[in-house]
């Protein structure tokens, strides 16, 4: 199985800005498939035309290719091989491993007849130092692990067939991994999953975090990733988490889990969801939700005991699915009421969201709906449940999840 066969949309996107003067920007956790989208549309590309002498590809994972050389030595050698006269693309995966690394990319740009393409597992890689230096020339493409439908599409699964058991499946998919790799392995069983989630988590750890910003107290940074991946969708700040932990015996100051937090945001581990004031229209600075990038890496950090929180888990993947459609995202809150996502959609339209697992008794059914009917604007309203049976009430739509999931 080739991967990169479902990143469809991202590849599109991509192609789009071929040959646009705009740096285009590929970001995304380690191993979601951002290598293998440059790989496709390399071979996209070639079969339009260009001729492979005017592609070049730099994998600054391998360290033969950064160690003991400078940012200029790379430019330059890359300089040298550009064909004159021809459209040359260049491609540098991982380019934050090279110190100074936007100097190269800032002077590969303004080289003619180079459209230039990175990638990077670390927000930071657009920093404000590198965001300021490209203002205005660069695209990002911020790429996701499986959504369920590709997940489904990866095993041979139609989606189209009406008749499926689509709860087992989603089960699956969270129970193992929504990373491409990942999916290929599952033949061999839960354990290569297992084993193949640890080592992309341990490479994580060390690489992107704890060597880069210098975390010594590697305990404490570990706790507070396993608190924050046992309370996703839980509202959560650096004081609370401080708090909790010390009454377990665990004394981190609340700046220090800020830094923890920051970092693990950068490096798409969690993405975190700002609170937005349902009644002063405004977004609040303090106590937020986090959401895990791959759900079936809270069995890596949590255990599998976690699976009897399935409505968090399943709203864990929804919010990821409203990023991978592009929405921008927010937690509703006013006086008394809750709602799980205020959403702003690529054309700028507002739109809410509340998750549940079942509407298995009548308070459930009015706590959900009633959330929803607090809100007094006429903006779509919808609630998102694994439930056959739907039912409307007030112009909120009541959707299957399941079926959501597949549009």
């Amino acid at each position: 199985m080739k991967t990169y066969t479902y990143r469809k949309e991202y590849l599109e996107k991509l192609l789009s800005y071929q040959d646009k003067d705009l740096i285009k920007v590929v970001s995304g956790l380690r191993r979601s498939g951002k290598s293998t989208l440059l790989e496709l549309f390399r071979e996209e590309i070639v079969k339009k035309g260009v001729k492979k002498g005017q592609i070049q590809f730099i994998n600054f994972e391998l360290p033969e290719n950064y160690l003991d050389k400078t940012w200029d030595e790379i430019y330059f050698n890359i300089k040298k091989k550009l064909k004159p006269d021809s459209p040359n693309y260049v491609f540098l995966d991982e380019v934050q491993n090279i110190p100074l690394f936007e100097k190269l990319v800032d002077g590969l740009f303004a080289t003619e007849n180079v459209d230039v393409y990175i990638t990077g597992s670390n927000a930071f890689l657009l920093s404000s130092e590198l965001a300021t230096l490209l203002s205005g020339r660069y695209i990002e493409i911020s790429i996701l692990p499986f959504s369920f439908k590709e997940y489904l599409s990866a095993r041979e699964i139609e989606t189209e067939n009406k008749y499926l058991n689509f709860e087992a499946f989603f089960f699956d998919y969270i129970n193992e991994t929504s990373l491409p790799k990942g999916v290929s392995l599952r033949a061999g069983g839960y354990d290569k999953i297992y084993d193949y989630l640890e080592a992309i988590y341990q490479s994580i750890i060390e690489k992107d975090i704890t060597q880069r910003y210098e975390i010594r107290d590697k305990r404490s940074f570990s706790n507070i990733v396993k608190f924050v991946a046992s309370n996703i969708g839980n509202i959560l700040s650096p004081s609370n988490i401080s708090t909790t932990l010390s009454q377990d015996g665990q004394s981190i100051h609340h700046s220090t889990v800020e830094k923890y937090l920051q970092y693990l945001v950068a490096c798409f581990v969690f993405y975190k969801v700002n609170r937005f004031d349902l009644k002063g229209k405004k977004q609040l600075v303090t106590q937020e939700k986090y959401y895990l990038v791959d759900p079936g890496l809270l069995n890596l950090l949590v255990g599998k005991e976690r699976t009897t929180d399935r409505g968090h888990i399943l709203e864990n993947v929804v919010y990821l699915e409203l990023i991978r459609r592009g929405y921008k995202i927010w937690t509703g809150t006013a006086r008394n009421t809750e709602i799980d996502f205020v959403c702003k959609t690529p054309l700028g339209e507002i739109e809410y969201y509340q998750i549940a697992w079942q509407l298995t008794s009548e308070s459930t059914i009015e706590r959900e709906f009633s959330a929803l009917e607090k809100i007094t604007d006429n903006y779509p309203k919808y609630l998102l449940t694994t439930d056959s049976f739907k039912q409307d009430r007030s112009g909120i739509k009541h959707l299957n999840v399941f079926e959501w999931l597949l549009t």
